[in-house]
């Protein structure tokens, strides 16, 4: 993996573990408390599909470039993935390691 794309997913891991407790302080009301978690990997998915496409394709003289939406579908897998350590990330520093 090239640095650029190395320090995308290090900065994504890092907006998925932020974005996650101002999400929640701004949709923690009365009817939205649902929509926290659905948001976070919405907004994950988009930025993640964006970074990822704003990043450069790296040349090998073997490998055909890949397709916008290839390109796009992996921003957005990698968004969700690093939605997913966040979450982790936030539970356990609320739960602790023994549990709930």
């Amino acid at each position: 993996m090239s640095l650029p794309r190395t320090l995308a997913v290090v900065g994504l891991m890092v907006l998925g573990i932020l974005a996650l407790p101002l999400l929640a302080s701004v949709l923690d009301g009365q009817g939205t408390e649902n929509l926290i978690l659905p948001a976070h990997l919405l907004l994950m998915a988009v930025v993640g599909a964006v970074v990822w496409r704003a990043l450069p394709v790296p040349a090998t003289a073997d490998a055909p470039t890949p397709s916008r939406n290839r390109v796009l579908l992996v921003g957005a897998v990698v968004g969700v993935a690093a939605a997913v350590v966040g979450l982790v990330f936030f539970f356990l520093l609320l739960s602790g390691f023994s549990g709930a």
